[in-house]
């Protein structure tokens, strides 16, 4: 019995030994059934080759091209969303100052579109490489080559290209989450602290502006501490207005809020939209030349400048009408006249 029981052993193991040469350590279904079926090393080995492997590759390609597809639709609905709720944020924050009234006009569906598209495009770029890495790993895998000195190569290249290039990657993170937060985009007057003008372009690396003497700024996003955004939703525009010691400060600021009245009434001015009724707040200063008077207007984004210029052209037109006089410095002069007289 046992001398069976040994020869049956003995035939297992050269069975399992002749198995591994013809289909390797991880033998395939196809090769392990082709080689009981036959008995046949050369043969199984060959099946292997021409059909387990390669239909195990396709299946590795078929199954990463699906995830890739699905992963890219998961993508664009999340790029989607974050517009279609940037954009019900804008629209609500309007409707509690002027009801009917859309921020969401032509430019702005471009804007929105061109960050849709960007975020979008880098999110399944990505995506992407992930799985189109692993896929390729794995094919390598089933092709009998040895992945370990190759990743641990890859895994130095990282390391070496990660302290290298620390200020890039920083970059394109800070990127990311501008646009992903929508902090600002192009035609957006920010203020970036060491510079201020209009949002030319903005890319992960790096956003462009050009400031108000037309020079260009190219501003790495990972420099960016923190932006002042002066065109989203609303403006306001803030003017203060100096008066003579000697006016009579309610008429003033009666004049002022006539004027303002007046220009956001005004149908036949558009260049810029008052979007609720403006403010005079009163005395802001008593200076050494005069009383400053603090009047505020909301309006469109980006629209405070033009109205801010009308306002003032029409306040000085209402002043000079009115008789109120604006101050120029002025000074008591005493001259000693103790010398001459003695003289």
């Amino acid at each position: 019995m046992s001398t069976h029981l040994l020869a049956f052993l003995q035939n297992a193991e050269n069975e399992s030994d002749s198995l591994i040469d013809a289909c390797g350590n991880n033998p395939g279904q196809i090769c392990e059934w082709v080689f009981n079926a036959s008995n046949n090393k050369n043969l199984a080995s060959i099946v292997d080759w021409a059909v387990d492997r390669p239909l195990k590759i396709i299946i590795v390609f078929i199954a990463a091209f699906i995830v890739s597809r699905i992963m890219k639709r998961a993508v664009k609905h999340f790029g989607e969303k974050l517009t279609d709720d940037k954009k019900n944020r804008a629209l609500e924050q309007l409707k509690k100052v002027k009801a009917g009234k859309l921020l969401v006009d032509e430019q702005q569906e471009e804007r929105n579109k061109a960050r849709t598209e960007t975020l979008t495009s880098v999110l399944s770029s990505g995506a992407n490489l992930v799985i189109w890495t692993v896929a390729v790993l794995m094919i390598l895998g089933e092709l009998g080559i040895n992945l370990g000195p190759l990743i641990a190569g890859a895994g130095i290249v990282g390391v070496a290209v990660g302290f290298g290039a620390q200020s890039v990657v920083k970059d394109f993170l800070s990127g990311m989450f501008m646009l992903v937060e929508d902090q600002y985009g192009v035609g957006d007057s920010i203020d970036v602290g060491l510079v201020s003008g209009t949002v030319e372009r903005v890319t992960l690396r790096t956003t462009i502006l050009r400031d108000g003497d037309g020079s260009i700024w190219y501003i790495p996003n990972g420099e960016i501490a923190r932006v002042g955004n002066r065109s989203q939703v609303w403006g306001r525009a803030l003017l203060d207005i100096d008066v003579a010691y000697d006016t009579d400060l309610r008429k003033a600021q009666q004049v002022l809020k006539d004027v303002a009245i007046g220009l956001w009434e005004d149908e036949d001015f558009t260049d810029g939209d008052i979007i609720e009724e403006p403010t005079v707040l009163g005395v802001q200063n008593l200076g050494a030349d005069g009383i400053t008077l603090r009047l505020i207007a909301k309006t469109d984004a980006s629209e405070q400048w033009a109205v801010a210029r009308e306002l003032r052209l029409r306040i000085k037109e209402a002043f000079d009408e009115a008789g109120i006089e604006m101050p120029f410095p002025q000074r008591t002069v005493w001259i000693n006249s103790e010398d001459s007289e003695k003289s």
